[in-house]
């Protein structure tokens, strides 16, 4: 089978949204990793958070080998993905008004940490709130979103307002607006999303950049290996144990 134009376009472009990421938005994802690590070192807590697709990059630094054994996931049911039916609730809820915060009060989340608010338009209520929320906390808020939707469209929040209006620090994915890199005549919608490759490759970086902050900091980073390595079930053991005030995803 020859190779696939399209698929070789869609590489293209995704390799070509996370050079301008590195290029343009490294100095704020290394300010990024500073905030995790002083909070880390701080003794506080870390979460992320995202809705639908958004939610996948959030899971994708939770209890995961490589990553920071601090990293929770700031769960609102209905929200996480495509696990409720029909699908379509996990979007009706994003635009429910008040939500985040009776979410943000049960949750074990305090002033003095870290909340990564992971949206690609950054315009519905949900987390618009949760990062006003957040805030009023005192908690330090990262967002990662596309900041063209601020410019494109309009925001689904009573204030107007977008996440990046509500953040400590902001990282640009750089998506267009539909999120969609491939088009092709004879297909009437436009294709091959890449806003998860690129906010995935943005959350593993800051938790990099967190990991070399907090080494040289003096402090060794509570990472978690995997598994299905020699050992590994003993070393993360030590590391849940360490840690276990921080950490919610066992409980």
């Amino acid at each position: 089978m020859s190779e696939s134009k399209l698929a070789g376009q869609f590489f293209d472009a995704a390799i070509g949204l996370l050079e301008r990421v590195r290029d343009e938005e490294g100095e704020r994802v290394s300010e990024a990793g500073a905030v995790i690590a002083e909070a880390v070192a701080a003794g506080n807590r870390l979460f992320a958070f995202g809705a639908g697709h958004s939610s996948l990059p959030a899971q994708d630094v939770v209890y995961r080998a490589g990553g920071l054994a601090l990293m929770n996931f700031l769960a609102v049911p209905g929200t996480v993905g495509i696990d409720v039916m029909p699908a379509t609730l996990g979007s009706a809820l994003e635009r429910v008004d008040g939500l985040a915060g009776a979410v943000l009060d049960s949750s074990p989340a305090t002033a003095g940490d870290v909340l990564v608010i992971i949206s690609l338009s950054g315009r519905n209520a949900l987390p618009v709130e949760m990062a006003m929320n957040a805030r009023a906390l005192g908690l330090k808020v990262i967002g990662v979103t596309s900041v063209a939707y601020a410019t494109e469209t309009k925001s689904r929040h009573a204030s107007g307002s977008y996440l990046k209006d509500h953040c400590d620090i902001v990282l640009d994915s750089k998506i267009t607006v539909g999120d969609a890199e491939l088009s092709l005549d004879g297909i009437d919608a436009p294709f091959a999303p890449a806003s998860t490759v690129v906010t995935s490759a943005i959350m593993q970086a800051v938790m990099a950049a967190a990991a070399g902050e907090l080494v040289s900091r003096g402090v060794e980073p509570p990472l978690l290996r995997s598994g299905n390595v020699d050992g590994g079930h003993e070393w993360n053991g030590r590391v849940l144990k360490q840690y276990g005030d921080r950490i919610f995803f066992r409980h």
